[in-house]
């Protein structure tokens, strides 16, 4: 059982009563969105997993991004919402150094949880919550990932399931987009024959060496050879760690590739440690810069007419 932490925003380990509100959204990158609403009654006995979304206040692209508005409704609270919607999820905390984001997130009846302010990455914000969690596997939800869609959490969180010898999971969709490739706020992924990523990068992997000769650029490449964006993969904002792996993990310090990427990620990889990608279930959209949001807040928009 998980233990009952007091909610004060004083406290070290506030946590506070939630109730799941969860709504799915499927998206597409390239095509119409289609609005698929979950049942919150309809989740079987098999909650195995804690999400715990880190959030942070302070953005260099886009500052106080949690609780920027979509339909209305703070972001984080989409996130939290989705996270809850997972039939292996059993609890959702949002951890933030933030008091607003802690007070947004209690007031609408959901878990949060001060955490410290100097953490490197959202990982290493994610180990602190974990530390007080009595759970064999947390899920780290990206909490800029409003559309993720909870069988994507699911999926994940079956490999550590069926599979004891994998510690870390995490997800990846294709590129269906000449500029995700391009783009480095989109993360690339290479993953081997067994389903193992080999590496993680902004810049564009794997390189299409031939092709870029022969066309002088990548840009070109991409243009004359529309199957090339077959070869890439995006990663999705989501892992899930058994909680053992997750606090010595954290406790690692920070490898140059880590840093130069700001991937934490590689810090994993790294040390040899195999990270398990499986498909999402359908496309999200992260949500890092204000063109991203209104990306978001249109195709929900949208939804709302259409379903009513």
């Amino acid at each position: 059982m998980v233990p009952k932490i007091n909610n004060s925003p004083n406290s070290n380990n506030p946590l506070t009563e939630h109730y799941p509100l969860p709504a799915r959204i499927d998206t597409t990158l390239t095509t119409a969105l289609t609005c698929n609403p979950v049942d919150p009654t309809d989740k079987n006995s098999n909650q195995i997993a804690v999400a715990v979304i880190p959030a942070r206040y302070s953005s260099s692209r886009l500052p106080g991004k949690p609780l920027l508005k979509i339909a209305g409704k703070p972001l984080i609270l989409w996130v939290t919402e989705r996270a809850l919607a997972a039939h292996s999820v059993s609890r959702a905390i949002v951890a933030t150094d933030d008091a607003r984001i802690f007070d947004t997130v209690t007031s609408a009846g959901f878990e949060a949880m001060m955490t410290r302010g100097d953490h490197a990455s959202g990982t290493d914000r994610v180990a602190e919550v974990a530390g007080n969690l009595d759970t064999e596997i947390i899920v780290n939800v990206q909490g800029d990932e409003p559309l993720i869609e909870s069988e994507t959490i699911d999926r994940a969180v079956n490999e550590l399931a069926k599979n004891a010898e994998v510690l870390m999971a995490t997800t990846s969709e294709p590129i269906t987009e000449a500029a995700e490739v391009l783009n480095p706020g989109v993360v690339k992924v290479v993953v081997d024959g067994d389903g193992y990523a080999t590496s993680f990068s902004r810049n564009p992997i794997p390189w299409p060496n031939q092709a870029v000769t022969q066309h002088g650029s990548i840009e070109a490449a991409l243009r004359n050879e529309p199957a090339l964006l077959f070869s890439f993969r995006k990663h999705t904002g989501l892992y899930v760690y058994r909680r053992d792996f997750l606090l010595r993990f954290a406790g690692w310090p920070q490898c140059e590739s880590e840093r130069r990427e700001s991937l934490e990620q590689l810090r994993a990889i790294e040390r040899g440690v195999k990270i398990k990608v499986v498909a999402a279930a359908a496309p999200s959209i992260g949500v890092d810069t204000m063109e991203d949001l209104e990306r978001v807040r249109a195709l929900v928009e949208r939804e709302t007419r259409i379903a009513v």
